[in-house]
C-alpha cells in the first residue's frame, strides 16, 4: 500500500509487523485491497479532515474512534521488546499519540476488547496457537544467538493491552471496554456519533457501514497523512452494493465463517468467472469471481428467494446468518434475508424503528421514555415469525411491549407493575442515546430467566431488580475521570456510552419454552437454567461499570459470564524449572473468584467452576480449565462485595486492604508491608507471593527485581532508550513477563477489593523496565556486588536492604528461606535442567508442594482444579 510514516525503514518494519498481524477480518481482503484495488486507499490528512468536519458540523468536535486492540503494534516503538517491556519508553510514545491529535483539535475516543465472544472462540483459540509457535521460534533464536529476534519475529510484550487502557486513562483519554469484541461497538459508535471516522486495521470495518476508516498502519504521526480504505470504490470495483458487502464477507469467510465452509463454492465461482485476471493473483481473483456471481446471479433472485435456497448453506445455515447479522449497526437492516412486511410499533406517538442485533435472531421490544420525542431502535429478527404486540400500562399510560406465546395464542405482558416508581436497568444497542427500560415489579427479587441462541449457545441473562437505589460506587483513588456518558440533546439525562447488546446483564424477557427453532434466520429462545455467576444485580451493575469503563480487569467477565482468557506469555516449553504464569497465579485468581461468587453458593457451600482458557505450554486449548473457588481467610471474617465496594467509611479501606492481602494468602506479612513505601509496596507483596510459591527463585533474582525498581526511579526515558543488556538471557525474557503477569494479576485483586492501592502503584511504567531489569539480573548472576547493582547510590542501599528484609522475613514465616544459587545442592540442581520430555511439569521442583502438581497429569484444558496445591502447608 502506501509508505506514510517518517522513517523509511522503521515504516516498512512496522508494516510488515502490522501486515502479519492484521489477520482479523474478511479472509484475503487486505491483500486484495493493496495489490489489486489500490485506487480503494486514498492518502488523507487527519489535520484538513477536522477542518473540514468543523466547517460542516460547527460546535462539533471532530472524533476518531480508535480500535486500541489494533494499534497496539504501531504504538510500541521500543526498539526492545524481548525483555518485558519498556514501559517508561511505552508510556511517552502513547503521550506523543494523544498529545499530536489533541494540537488539532481532534478527539479521540478508544475501545478495547473487553472479552472474547463464543462465536469467535475458535479463532481466538487459532491464533493463540499460532502465537505458540512463534514463542518457540523466538527462544530458539535466543538460545543460539543471545540476542533479541529482528523485527519480523516481533511479540508484543505481556500485559500491553490491559496497562495501555490505564495508560490512557492516565492521560485524560476516554477510553470504553467492550461489552463484546470491540469491532462491533467501534463501528456502532463511529455511525451514531457521527464520527470523523474509525482508526484501526480490520478489514471488517470496510464491511459496515459506518463512518469512513482510516489504516493506523499507514498512519504518519508527524504529519497526520493516513490512507482511507473507502468502501463505496470498494463496491464500485467490485459491482457490488454497500449491502451486499456482508454477504461477500461471509462466502469469503471472516471471525465468524471459517474460511474452508465456503471453499467449494468460491472455487465453482472462479471456474465460471469469464473475467480473470491474468495478473492477480489467485484469491485476487476469487474476490472478484464471488462479487460477480453475487452481483449477475444472486442479484436476480433477490427478495423472491432465500439464501439458502439459493447458497450451498447445508448444516451451517444458522451460521451463516448469525455471521451476516453480525455486520448489521443498530438500524440497519439486509436486504439479503428474507423479511415480511412490517407495520410500524408506536410506543406513545414515538415512531419506533426496527434493527438487527448479531446475536439475537429474535425481536426485542424495548420500552422508552415517554418524554422522549426521538426514534428508538429495536431488535429485528432477520426473517421475523410474528409480530409483537404492545399492551398499556393502567396507571402509567405507556405502552408496554407484550411476548405472545405462537401456541397458546395467550398475550404476555413483558413488563409489570406500572405504578413501581423503580428505575429499573436497561436493555439497549451497544452505543445507545437514551436508556430503554425494561421489566420488573417490586416483588421480583432476583427472579432470573436465560434465553438462548441453540446454535451458538449464547445465554442472556435476564434479572428482576428488587428496588433502585443512588449507591457510590468505590473507584480507584487515582483515577479522577467520571464515567464517561453520552447526551443527545433531545434528552436530558446521561447515559452510559457502552452497553451489552446481547443483554448479558439486564434484559427481562418473557419466553415460551415450548417455541421450535426450525428456521435458523429466526432462532427464538429457549429456557436454560441459570448461568450467571452472581445474581445480586445492585453490584453486577457497579462491576458493569468498572468493566465498560476500563477502570477494572477480568471482574465482571468472573461475575456475569463465569469465563476468562489470558492470551501468550514469553514462556519457554522446554525449561522444566520454571512454571507458566498461569499456573503460578492460578490461586490467587481462585481466592478471588471466592471473594466475587459469595452469593453464588449452593446448599454444599460451594461455587462453580470459572471457565479459564489461559495459554501455557502444553495447553491445546480444546477445552477452558475448569477452576474452582479457593476460599480464604481474612482476619475478621470476609466481607461483602457491597462492603468493599460501596461503605465510604474510613475503617473500611483496612478491610479492603485485610481482604487483598487474603488473596495472596499473605495476612501474616500485613505490619512488614504497610511500613513499605510506595509504590514498592505492591512490588513486595508479589516478590513474597512469587517466592513462596516458587522453589527455583534464587536470591540472586530477588536483587535483580529489587534493584532495577530502585534504579528505575531516577531515570529519565532518554536514559532507558540507551540502555543496553549485555546479551539476552532466556530465563531473564521468562521472568521479565512473569512479573508483569503479576502485575495484572494485582490489578484484578485490587479491583475486586475495591481499591485498597493506587493503580498507579503498579503500573509497570512505575516500577519496571524490562531492559534495566535484564541487566541488573545479568550482573547479579554474575556475583556483582550489591553496590554494583545500585550504581553506587548509597540512599537506594539503604532502601534496598530494607526491601530485601520484609521479602525475606515474610518468606521466613512460610518456611521459604531465600539462598543464592551457590549455595544450591544437586537437590536444586536438578530443577534447572528438563524434569523429562512431556510438557506437563509435574516434577517437585516446581514449587513448595512436596507433592508435585498431581493436576497437571490429568492434562490441560478439562480438569477441575479445587485446591492450593503450590502452597506445602
Amino acid at each position: 500500500m502506501f509508505g506514510l510514516r517518517g522513517s523509511p525503514s522503521a515504516g516498512a518494519g512496522r508494516k510488515e509487523i502490522l501486515s502479519r498481524s492484521s489477520v482479523m477480518g474478511v479472509r484475503g481482503l487486505q491483500g486484495f485491497v493493496g495489490s489489486t484495488c489500490p485506487h480503494i486507499c486514498t492518502v488523507v490528512n487527519f489535520k484538513e479532515l477536522a477542518e473540514h468536519h468543523r466547517s460542516k458540523y460547527p460546535g462539533c468536535t471532530p472524533t476518531i474512534v480508535v480500535d486500541a486492540m489494533c494499534c497496539l503494534r504501531y504504538w510500541y516503538t521500543p526498539e526492545s521488546w524481548i525483555c518485558g517491556g519498556q514501559w517508561r519508553e511505552y508510556f511517552s510514545a502513547l503521550r506523543d499519540f494523544v498529545k499530536t491529535f489533541t494540537a488539532v483539535g481532534i478527539k479521540l475516543i478508544f475501545f478495547f476488547d473487553g472479552m472474547v465472544e463464543q462465536d469467535k472462540r475458535d479463532e481466538w483459540v487459532k491464533r493463540r496457537l499460532k502465537n505458540n509457535r512463534e514463542i518457540s521460534r523466538i527462544f530458539h533464536y535466543i538460545k543460539s544467538h543471545k540476542e533479541q529476534p529482528g523485527r519480523n519475529m516481533f511479540f508484543i510484550p505481556s500485559g500491553l493491552a490491559v496497562f495501555t487502557r490505564f495508560a490512557l486513562k492516565t492521560l485524560g483519554q476516554e477510553t470504553l471496554c467492550s461489552l463484546q469484541e470491540a469491532d462491533y461497538e467501534v463501528a456502532s459508535y463511529g455511525l451514531q456519533h457521527n464520527c470523523l471516522g474509525i482508526l484501526g486495521e480490520d478489514t471488517d470495518y470496510l464491511i459496515y457501514d459506518t463512518c469512513p476508516y482510516f489504516s493506523i498502519s499507514e498512519l504518519c504521526l508527524e504529519s497526520l497523512d493516513t490512507v482511507m480504505l473507502c468502501r463505496e470504490k470498494l463496491c464500485e470495483s467490485l459491482g457490488l452494493r454497500v449491502a451486499d458487502l456482508p454477504l461477500l464477507a461471509c462466502l469469503l469467510g471472516n471471525d465468524i465463517i471459517p474460511e474452508g465452509m465456503f471453499e467449494s463454492f468460491r472455487y465453482k465461482c472462479l471456474s465460471s468467472y469469464t473475467s480473470v485476471k491474468e495478473n492477480f493473483d489467485k484469491k485476487g481473483n476469487i474476490i472478484l469471481a464471488v462479487s460477480d456471481h453475487i452481483s449477475k446471479v444472486l442479484h436476480l433472485y433477490q427478495g423472491e428467494k432465500k439464501l439458502e435456497e439459493l447458497l450451498p448453506l447445508g448444516p451451517n445455515k444458522a451460521l451463516f446468518y448469525k455471521g451476516m447479522a453480525s455486520y448489521l449497526l443498530p438500524g440497519q437492516k439486509s436486504p439479503w434475508v428474507f423479511q415480511k412486511p412490517k407495520g410500524i410499533l408506536t410506543l406513545d406517538k414515538q415512531v419506533i424503528s426496527m434493527s438487527s442485533d448479531p446475536e439475537s435472531r429474535e425481536e426485542v421490544p424495548m420500552c422508552s421514555d415517554p418524554e422522549s420525542k426521538q426514534e428508538v431502535p429495536m431488535y429485528s429478527d432477520p426473517e421475523p415469525r410474528q409480530e409483537v404486540p404492545m399492551c398499556t400500562g393502567p396507571e402509567s399510560r405507556q405502552e408496554v411491549p407484550m411476548c405472545s406465546d405462537p401456541e397458546s395464542r395467550q398475550e404476555v405482558p413483558m413488563c409489570s407493575d406500572p405504578e413501581s416508581r423503580q428505575e429499573v436497568p436497561t436493555c439497549s444497542d451497544p452505543e445507545p442515546r437514551q436508556e430503554v427500560p425494561m421489566c420488573t415489579g417490586p416483588q421480583s427479587r432476583q427472579e432470573v430467566l436465560i434465553w438462548t441462541d441453540p446454535e451458538s449457545r449464547q445465554e442472556i441473562l435476564c434479572t428482576g431488580h428488587e428496588s433502585k437505589q443512588e449507591v457510590p460506587i468505590c473507584t480507584d483513588p487515582i483515577s479522577k475521570q467520571k464515567d464517561s456518558m453520552c447526551t443527545h440533546p433531545g434528552i436530558n439525562q446521561k447515559l452510559p456510552v457502552a452497553t451489552d447488546f446481547e443483554f448479558k446483564l439486564e434484559a427481562l424477557m418473557c419466553t415460551n419454552p415450548e417455541i421450535k427453532q426450525e428456521d435458523p434466520t429466526n432462532v427464538g429462545p429457549e429456557i436454560k437454567q441459570q448461568v450467571t455467576m452472581v445474581s445480586d444485580t445492585e453490584i453486577l451493575k457497579i462491576a458493569r461499570t468498572h468493566h465498560v469503563q476500563a477502570e477494572s480487569y477480568l471482574v465482571y467477565n468472573i461475575m456475569s459470564s463465569g469465563e476468562i482468557e489470558c492470551s501468550n506469555t514469553l514462556e519457554d516449553e522446554l525449561d522444566q524449572a520454571l512454571p507458566s504464569q498461569a499456573f503460578i497465579y492460578r490461586p490467587i485468581r481462585q481466592r478471588v473468584y471466592s471473594l466475587l461468587l459469595e452469593d453464588c453458593q449452593d446448599v454444599a457451600s460451594t461455587c462453580p467452576a470459572v471457565k479459564e482458557w489461559f495459554v501455557y505450554p502444553g495447553n491445546p486449548l480444546r477445552h477452558p480449565d475448569l477452576v474452582r473457588p479457593l476460599q480464604m481467610t481474612v482476619p475478621g471474617g470476609t466481607p461483602s462485595l457491597k462492603i468493599l465496594w460501596l461503605n465510604q467509611e474510613p475503617e473500611i479501606q483496612v478491610r479492603r486492604l485485610d481482604t487483598l492481602l487474603a488473596c495472596f494468602n499473605l495476612s501474616s506479612s500485613r505490619e512488614e508491608l504497610q511500613a513499605v513505601e510506595s509504590p514498592f509496596q505492591a512490588l513486595c507483596c508479589l516478590l513474597i507471593y512469587l517466592f513462596v510459591q516458587v522453589d527455583t527463585l534464587c536470591l540472586e533474582d530477588l536483587h535483580a527485581f529489587i534493584a532495577q525498581a530502585l534504579c528505575l526511579q531516577g531515570k529519565s526515558t532518554s536514559q532507558l532508550v540507551n540502555l543496553q543488556p549485555d546479551y539476552i538471557n532466556p530465563r531473564a525474557v521468562q521472568l521479565g513477563s512473569l512479573l508483569v503477569r503479576g502485575l495484572t494479576t494485582l490489578v484484578l485483586v485490587n479491583s475486586a477489593c475495591g481499591f485498597p492501592w493506587k493503580m498507579s502503584d503498579f503500573m509497570p511504567w512505575n516500577i519496571f523496565d524490562g531492559k534495566l531489569f535484564h541487566q541488573k539480573y545479568l550482573q547479579s548472576e554474575k556475583g556483582y556486588a550489591v553496590e554494583v547493582l545500585l550504581e553506587q547510590n548509597r540512599s537506594r542501599l539503604t532502601k534496598f536492604h530494607n526491601l530485601k528484609a520484609v521479602v525475606c522475613k515474610a518468606c521466613m514465616k512460610e518456611n521459604r528461606r531465600i539462598t543464592g544459587r551457590a549455595h544450591w545442592g544437586s537437590h536444586h540442581a536438578g530443577r534447572w535442567g528438563r524434569q523429562g520430555s512431556s510438557y506437563h511439569r509435574t516434577g517437585s521442583g516446581y514449587s513448595r508442594s512436596s507433592q508435585g502438581q498431581p493436576w497437571r497429569d490429568q492434562g490441560p484444558g478439562s480438569r477441575q482444579y479445587e485446591h492450593d496445591q503450590w502452597r506445602r502447608y
